[in-house]
C-alpha cells in the first residue's frame, strides 16, 4: 500500500548561507525552466558578503520558473526558483522551500500552468493565503495570492492547457510562456500581452510611474519576463547618458566607469574602515636573513612528503607566527568593547589573506596550533586552492584570530597592513630579495625579507609586539635550529 502523493509547485528561498547573511547575488543559474533536478543537485551558485557558495536543492522535480535574474542582489528569504515536484500530502512544510499551491487544480487557479487536471469542467476556487515557516530571524510570512476567487482551467493529459471559456461566444487564447501555455489567470499577472512585452503587474506599474516604455526595455528575466531591475536599469540610462556607458561594461568617456561596490568587495571596504577607525594600529618592521628558511623551502619540496604540495616560503612564516603566539599567547586576542573585557583565545585560527577575482579575502585554518607541519601545509595549499577558484566556504572565513597577508607575491617589499576585525594583529611578509648583509663577519649576498607587525594598541604593547615580532624573525633566520631547540 503506497501513500497518497500530490503534484506541487514549491518554492525554494533564498536561505542565510553562514554567519547572519543578509543578501546575495545569483552569480550562475545551473538550470532552466523544464530541467529535472534531483535532492542535492546543485541549481545556482551565489556570492554572499563572505564567498561563493554553491546551493543545492532540497526538492526533486521540474524547474518551473527562475524567479531572479543573473547578477541580481536579493535579501536573504526571497523566493528564487519555483519548482513543480511530488510530495506526500502529509509532507512537513520546508524551511525554505514553500508550497505554493495544493495540487494541479490550484496550480492551474493561480497560474493558468499546464498540468494534469484532476477534474476537467472549471470550478471556482477560492485561495486562502498560507502561513509559511521561513529562515530563523525572518518571521512567519503571508504567501500565496491575497484571497479572492479565481477559476481554474482544465488541462490536457499532455500538459497543455485547453482554451477557457469567456463571455458567450469568446474563446480566450493561452498565453505562451517559457515553454508553457498560460491561461487567464496567468495573464492577469504577467500582465497583457498586446504589445508583445511580459512584465507582471507590479513592474508595469514601476514603469509607467517612471515614463518607461516596456517595448524598449531589454529583458533579462526567464523566457523574456521584463523584471523590476530591468525597469529601474532603463530608468538610470534614460536620466543619465553617461550611465550607458558603464551599463554597457565601461569606458573612458567623461573620465569615470563607475563599478558597483557589492559583494565581498563592499564587505572589505566595510570592515577595513571599521577596524582603522576603531583600533588604534601601530606597526613594527624588521629585515630578515631568510637563506636558511628558502634553503630549507627547497629540502621540502623536493621530500615525498612534500613534493605535491607545492610549498614555499609560507608555509615556514605560517609556522613561525604559531610558534610566536604560542610563546605570547596574549597576542592571541581581541576586546569586547562591549563587556569592556579582554578576549584571549585558546586556539589559533590562522587566517590568510588572498587576492582573489572577486576582491580579498581572509579564509583561516582552525586550531592551527594542533597541526604538524604536513598538516598545515596541506590546510594552506587547500585554502589558497579554494580561494583562487571563489570556493571559500562562510565557515572558513569565520573565527580567525590572527593573519598573514603576502605582499611579497606582488614584488613589494613591505607595508602597513591594517587588522582583521576582530583581531588584534596581523603580520605582513615582502619580498624575498639578494641584498648585501653581513653574514659571520663577512658582507655576502644573502635572502633577505621584511616584515611588519600590525597590532591593536589598546591591548598589545610595544614590548609584546616587538616580542612576537623578534620570536618570528629569530625562527626564520634558522628554522631548523628553532625547531630542534624547542
Amino acid at each position: 500500500m503506497t501513500s497518497a502523493a500530490t503534484e506541487s509547485i514549491v518554492e525554494f528561498r533564498l536561505p542565510d548561507a553562514g554567519e547572519g547573511l543578509t543578501e546575495a547575488e545569483i552569480l550562475k543559474w545551473h538550470v532552466a525552466p523544464g530541467d529535472v533536478v534531483e535532492v542535492n543537485q546543485t541549481i545556482v551558485e551565489i556570492e554572499t558578503a563572505k564567498a561563493a557558495v554553491e546551493l543545492p536543492c532540497p526538492y526533486a522535480g521540474t524547474v518551473r520558473e527562475l524567479l531572479v535574474p543573473e547578477g541580481v542582489v536579493v535579501p536573504v528569504g526571497t523566493p528564487i526558483i519555483t519548482i513543480v515536484t511530488t510530495v506526500p500530502l502529509a509532507a512537513p512544510a520546508s524551511a525554505s522551500a514553500t508550497p505554493i499551491v495544493a495540487d494541479a487544480r490550484d496550480q492551474g487557479a493561480l497560474e493558468g500552468a499546464s498540468g494534469p487536471a484532476s477534474s476537467p469542467t472549471p470550478a471556482e476556487t477560492i485561495v486562502e493565503p498560507a502561513r509559511e515557516a521561513v529562515l530563523v530571524g525572518y518571521g512567519v510570512r503571508q504567501t500565496g495570492e491575497p484571497k479572492r476567487r479565481a477559476r481554474t482551467s482544465s488541462a490536457s493529459p499532455h500538459g497543455t492547457v485547453t482554451p477557457e471559456t469567456g463571455p458567450p461566444g469568446e474563446t480566450v487564447k493561452p498565453v505562451r510562456h517559457g515553454g508553457l501555455e498560460l491561461g487567464r489567470i496567468a495573464e492577469e499577472r504577467l500582465g497583457s500581452v498586446d504589445a508583445e512585452v511580459l512584465a507582471k503587474p507590479p513592474v508595469r506599474r514601476l514603469a509607467k510611474d517612471l515614463g518607461i516604455d516596456l517595448r524598449a526595455v531589454d529583458a533579462t528575466g526567464p523566457a523574456g519576463v521584463i523584471t523590476r531591475t530591468d525597469v529601474e536599469r532603463a530608468a538610470r540610462l534614460a536620466s543619465d547618458p553617461m550611465a550607458k556607458i558603464a551599463d554597457a561594461g565601461g569606458g573612458d568617456v567623461g573620465g569615470e566607469v563607475r563599478t558597483p561596490l557589492r559583494g565581498v568587495t563592499r564587505v572589505m571596504a566595510e570592515a577595513m574602515v571599521r577596524s582603522a577607525f576603531t583600533a588604534p594600529h601601530v606597526t613594527e618592521w624588521v629585515d630578515v636573513d631568510v637563506t636558511r628558511s628558502v634553503k630549507l623551502t627547497g629540502r621540502l619540496r623536493e621530500s615525498d612528503d612534500f613534493a605535491a604540495l607545492r610549498i614555499s616560503p609560507m608555509l615556514l612564516i605560517a609556522v613561525g607566527l604559531i610558534r610566536a603566539v604560542r610563546r605570547n599567547p596574549a597576542i592571541n586576542a581581541s576586546l569586547d568593547t562591549v563587556a569592556h573585557e579582554i578576549v584571549t583565545k585558546r586556539d589559533i585560527n590562522l587566517g590568510i589573506a588572498a587576492a582573489t577575482p572577486r576582491g580579498l579575502v581572509v579564509p583561516n585554518v582552525k586550531r592551527a596550533q594542533d597541526l604538524s607541519t604536513l598538516e598545515l601545509a596541506s590546510a594552506l595549499r587547500a585554502l589558497t586552492d579554494q580561494a583562487r577558484a571563489g570556493k571559500t566556504s562562510p565557515a572558513d572565513m569565520i573565527g580567525g584570530t590572527i593573519t598573514i597577508t603576502n605582499v611579497g607575491v606582488f614584488g613589494i617589499d613591505g607595508g602597513t597592513p591594517i587588522i582583521n576585525p576582530g583581531e588584534s594583529a596581523i603580520l605582513a611578509v615582502g619580498r624575498i630579495i639578494k641584498r648585501p648583509w653581513v653574514h659571520k663577519g663577512k658582507v655576502k649576498p644573502r635572502d633577505v625579507m621584511e616584515l611588519a607587525l600590525s597590532f591593536d594598541h589598546r591591548i598589545i604593547d610595544g614590548a609584546l609586539g616587538s616580542r612576537v615580532l623578534a620570536d618570528v624573525a629569530s625562527f626564520l633566520n634558522d628554522p631548523e635550529l628553532s625547531l630542534t631547540t624547542e
